[in-house]
């Protein structure tokens, strides 16, 4: 099968966007991915929406269509794309796996979400919606409750603290101060996120993922095709992979564990003919710091039990032995759950084009994004490579 590469990358600043519609922030990050490449947008072939909510939050769904419209190439395959949280993540899968399979040569990955507009309620509501209905909403879980169950099993099994675990959230924030397109370019304390409101016992506010809009772009196109509209091949989408687990937490054998990150990961892994250690750069899926420490372990870069230390002694750091989320994660980027997928690749896209400015790793050449729909019932991994 044929080689695919990241042909052009755009994304809309995360925030509160209260004066623009859904339909605008995913035709800007379009636009500013076509624009990057330097080619006609009438070379796209197919578009791949990644989003949760439009239709429960906006009363719009058909965003295929809609994007399609909005950029002026009606006629092109376009579809949405819905894996919850994991959505922009499986949007860039299947993106992938058209061009890599040969029917077509140019698309575009999306990914959009719009949150602030909605009420808290409505919101919660929709997030849930990641979960089984018919008995964990039903029961008034909320999205953050069943983290926090995560949280608590972590701590008892392992030992671990939590002003360990909470770290993750400083680190975060650090890398977003130099990020322009960052919800919350600021520094935070370990004391700030301690003495944050509790949201689900341990759960602090300071330690989850915010609510934001935003909509972020890759433009894939094959080898034949960047050669063709005389694009330099610069990175390269190394390995694409989807894994799924049991949805929901009380019917696993271990809270602890994201069992589809680990099976993702195994093949990415050996599509791309790497192993963990061979990784530059790293983009876990942080919606809670716990998750950020658990996926350090499942994704192989430490023991189980073991991912706080690689927090606690600085090892995720840009000198460090797994640079992670160096442009500030989810917690501080922002997290726009359908885009969030993309905007992991599009940040590690970055790295290997040697763009992320004061947070840029030297010589980073392998990178990879890890995309989580719900808590863990649907994992993507995209491994991206600069070959120039």
């Amino acid at each position: 099968m044929r080689r695919v590469f990241v042909a052009g990358i755009g994304a809309t600043k995360i925030g509160e966007h209260w004066e623009r519609s859904i339909r605008d922030l995913m035709v800007e990050s379009s636009l500013n991915a076509i624009k990057d490449a330097g080619i006609d947008k009438k070379e796209v072939e197919a578009i791949f929406v990644g989003n949760m909510s439009s239709g429960y939050l906006q009363g719009q769904e058909h965003l295929g269509a809609l994007l399609s419209t909005w950029l002026g190439i009606p006629g092109v395959a376009a579809c949405k794309v819905e894996a919850a949280c994991a959505s922009g993540g499986a949007a860039f899968h299947n993106a992938f796996l058209a061009v890599k399979s040969g029917v077509y040569d140019c698309v575009l990955a999306v990914g959009v979400e719009k949150m602030t507009d909605a009420v808290t309620s409505d919101l919660t509501s929709a997030l849930i919606m990641a979960d089984d209905q018919e008995y964990v909403a039903f029961a008034g879980f909320s999205f953050v409750a069943l983290n926090a169950l995560v949280y608590r099993a972590y701590m008892k099994k392992y030992g671990a603290k939590q002003e360990d675990i909470a770290l993750f959230a400083v680190h975060d924030h650090k890398y977003a101060v130099n990020n322009p397109l960052a919800q919350y370019r600021r520094a935070i304390t370990l004391d700030t996120v301690l003495s944050s409101p509790l949201v689900a016992d341990p759960l602090r506010l300071f330690e989850c993922a915010p609510t934001g809009d935003g909509s972020a772009a890759i433009l894939l196109c094959s080898e034949e095709k960047m050669k063709e509209l005389g694009l330099e091949a610069e990175v390269e989408v190394a390995a694409s992979s989807v894994a799924t687990d049991i949805l929901s937490l009380h019917d696993r054998d271990d809270l602890t564990t994201l069992v589809s990150t680990r099976r993702a990961a195994e093949k990415a892994y050996k599509m791309a003919g790497i192993s963990a250690k061979d990784v530059d750069i790293v983009e876990v899926h942080d919606a809670f710091t716990i998750l950020g420490v658990i996926h350090l372990e499942d994704l192989g870069f430490a023991k189980k039990g073991e991912g706080w230390k690689l927090v606690k002694d600085g090892e995720i750091e840009k000198d460090g032995k797994v640079p992670t989320n160096l442009m500030g994660g989810l917690k501080a980027r922002g997290h726009p759950v359908g885009a969030t997928g993309i905007y992991q690749i599009y940040d590690v896209a970055l790295q290997l084009f040697g763009k992320a400015g004061p947070n840029q790793v030297d010589d980073a050449s392998i990178g990879l994004a890890q995309n989580v729909g719900g808590v863990g019932g649907t994992v993507s991994i995209s491994i991206l490579k600069r070959v120039r």
